[in-house]
């Protein structure tokens, strides 16, 4: 007999981690999502930032089922064709030498890291190893990772932290000045935090931080795991600030919902990665990399981003519309299909209610953290999609309002 799963099986299977929403979608294409009633949502949560070019886009699905039918899987014991057509995409787009394949933006980061201190132990010693990040920062769920983010609560009990690793204040250039030193081997830092709350960083902060890397022998590591591929309305967003990193992070967009995460790096650091120091068993993953390569070539076009931009001046323009009316924000922010709304005084810490009233509206949204309401939709959103996603919001705002 056929079993139709429902919430309640996510309650007796599954580790309580997370606690998702009632409705269960099925089907998705472009913009759109439809549950197991057959109930319509517009998408502007975008699978945190994953779905770049919505659901099913044409290309991908093309080149997963082209692939699908050739070469599933090998291992790294052999490379294969689609990993290197990636490898080759990445290096020719941006500032890298090299790219190191992994599955998730935890993995790439858990890379970045380890790379930087192989580095510094390789060309200064043992004793360069102090890594500096930034409060509310995010760069994953591995031990690793988590305790470079600047987010206590998510490293909270599970024993102790590694050392060596130090934060600062995100924007704030002197907070860091004060903490790096000749035994630093790493800044690591968000172009734009994510999940503390969508904050651009300053160019004067990103120019300072190369400054100080290059002034202390420290590599500087740009996490573009939610910027990048297309996101910020650049293929990556340090190309908005004219400041290169020695070591860049790349997941989310760059699969396109597929699971791929990727780390750049220069001919110059990535020899201390060498044989046998580092791995992964599905980096290279000749169906995610054909997947990958797809979004990358269909998203890095003048046409798709320059949409971005248009896209989010139309996204600011409705909600600004929607405050002028309610009063519920403080700040419109972000960068390009990255766009939060913090709370206004009044609403503080309420982000997090407007979220089930929009799933009843028919809008699927995020959070950033209690306080800010954050969208991260297709980057090929229509604009019809838009304007119709943002009367739905209007309609779960002036709940929220009404509730009181």
């Amino acid at each position: 007999m056929s079993h139709t799963p429902t919430r309640a099986d996510f309650d007796q299977y599954m580790v309580p981690n997370y606690s998702p929403q009632q409705v269960i979608p099925v089907r998705g294409e472009g913009s759109r999502l439809w549950d197991q009633q057959g109930r319509e949502y517009i998408d502007f949560a975008g699978g945190i930032a994953v779905n770049a070019l919505g659901h099913c886009h044409p290309a991908l699905v093309e080149a997963l089922t082209a692939q699908a039918n050739t070469l599933w899987h090998l291992s790294n014991v052999y490379t294969n064709e689609p990993a290197l057509k990636l490898a080759k995409a990445l290096v020719e787009r941006t500032f890298a030498d090299k790219v190191f394949m992994c599955s998730s933006g935890g993995e790439a980061n858990e890379a970045a890291l380890k790379l930087a201190r192989r580095y510094a132990h390789d060309h200064h010693g043992e004793h360069k190893d102090k890594i500096i990040s930034f409060r509310q920062s995010f760069h994953g769920r591995t031990f690793f990772t988590v305790s470079v983010g600047g987010q206590p609560k998510y490293s909270q009990g599970f024993g102790p932290v590694p050392g060596g690793i130090l934060h600062a204040e995100f924007n704030d250039l002197e907070s860091v000045r004060q903490l790096v030193g000749d035994d630093t081997c790493a800044i690591m830092v968000e172009p734009m935090q994510g999940e503390g709350g969508i904050v651009p960083a300053t160019p004067e902060f990103l120019s300072g931080l190369r400054e100080l890397c290059d002034e202390h022998d420290a590599l500087l590591i740009f996490d573009e795991v939610q910027t990048g591929v297309g996101r910020s309305g650049k293929l990556y967003a340090y190309m908005h600030y004219g400041v290169t990193p020695d070591i860049l992070t790349s997941a989310k967009s760059l699969g396109g919902g597929f699971p791929v995460g990727a780390m750049l790096t220069t001919d110059a650091i990535a020899p201390s990665m060498g044989i046998g120091t580092h791995g992964s068993t599905y980096g290279g993953n000749a169906l995610a990399s054909a997947v990958a390569l797809a979004a990358v070539e269909t998203i890095d076009t003048p046409e798709v981003l320059e949409g971005v931009q248009a896209r989010h001046e139309l996204f600011r323009e409705l909600l600004e519309s929607i405050n002028r009316k309610h009063e519920v924000f403080k700040e419109v922010r972000g960068m390009g299909l990255l766009i939060g709304a913090q709370m206004s005084d009044a609403w503080e810490g309420r982000a997090k209610d407007i979220l089930p009233l929009a799933i009843e509206e028919g809008l699927m949204a995020l959070i950033a953290g209690p306080n800010v309401l954050r969208m991260a939709p297709s980057l090929v959103i229509p604009d019809a999609d838009i304007r119709e996603g943002m009367a739905r919001l209007e309609r779960a705002v002036e709940r929220l309002v009404s509730q009181g």
